[in-house]
């Protein structure tokens, strides 16, 4: 009930002008990130099968240009959804300071204000958190290979879990501070995750994930101060 209530209340706010300039900067960012990185994939498969490709003993091997090519129009295709996971993480680390004192603007309006995040240590946070879902992402491609069928559902609850430590970590530590957040978010780890996972899944879907990170933020600082002990 408290995820429910979180998110209808951070998808009533995309009609406040504040909320919803952080939103489209949001969204034109998760947008310039993934074109970077499919141009950047398409110029190496590019650069790959740019001249004929030969193998050892074997000499010059055609077909394994053509292969390339094909296998780049895929992956195209596949990677904005495995890349929206470290670019919401990127998203939640830029704009969740904003997201959050939108949020609280207007539903705790009393609250005094809020510690803000230095920029150093926000960037550290951000490296090390990319660091560790991309290592996760990693080894997860042994249980894809093994458990394939479950393969979706292992993602979304990997990165779900990842996902909503991280944006929860953030959205407290402004109020509570680091040792607040970890202690807190202990005690309420199932709902993290649950949360987490909801909106993993959505980061999936097309178009739709555009506008997951911020309302994720905005989810995720809902859901702090409902654990908290404050009224969402």
């Amino acid at each position: 009930m408290i995820i429910l209530n979180a998110f209808f209340s951070a998808l009533s706010q995309i009609g406040d002008p504040k909320f919803r300039a952080v939103l489209l900067r949001g969204v034109g960012l998760t947008i310039l990130l993934l074109g970077l990185a499919c141009a950047g994939a398409i110029s190496l498969i590019n650069w790959l099968s740019g001249s004929e490709i030969s193998l050892p003993f074997v000499g010059a091997v055609p077909w394994l240009n053509d292969v390339l090519n094909y296998s780049g129009i895929v992956l195209v295709l596949i990677l904005p959804v495995f890349l929206m996971v470290p670019v919401a993480s990127a998203i939640t680390s830029i704009f969740l300071d904003e997201v959050a004192q939108a949020v609280e603007d207007k539903h705790f309006p009393a609250l005094p204000p809020a510690r803000r995040i230095p920029v150093s240590e926000a960037l550290m946070d951000g490296l090390s958190f990319l660091g560790v879902l991309i290592v996760a992402n990693l080894l997860a491609l042994i249980l894809y290979a093994i458990f394939t069928p479950f393969a979706p559902f292992i993602f979304w609850a990997m990165n779900g879990f990842l996902l909503g430590r991280e944006y929860f970590t953030l959205a407290a530590m402004r109020r509570i501070g680091r040792d607040g957040a970890r202690q807190l978010r202990a005690r309420h780890s199932t709902t993290i995750w649950v949360a987490g996972t909801l909106m993993a899944i959505p980061l999936s879907i097309p178009l739709l994930n555009l506008v997951i990170p911020i309302l994720g933020a905005a989810t995720f600082t809902h859901i702090f101060h409902a654990v908290s002990g404050q009224k969402v």
